[in-house]
């Protein structure tokens, strides 16, 4: 059975923005990472209540984005 992935961002409950649509989310990937960024990435699931797949993705976009930026 797939994993299905809601299409919304994790923000405080009074500004909660829901998408409609779902995808299939059918990828895993792995990584290693040393104890330090591991340490970072727990500091950050604590202090903005998402887990670490929505902080990986959102690292994505924002990558992306700035790549974009610099293209043009």
């Amino acid at each position: 059975m797939p994993y299905t992935r809601n299409l919304f961002i994790r923000e405080p409950k009074s500004t909660k923005k829901k998408r409609k649509e779902t995808e299939q989310l059918q990828n895993v990937i792995r990584l290693r990472i040393n104890d330090d960024e591991k340490k970072t990435l727990e500091k950050l699931t604590k202090t903005t209540s998402k887990s670490i797949t929505e902080i990986m993705r959102e690292a994505i976009d924002l990558w992306r984005a700035r790549q974009r930026k610099l293209c043009m």
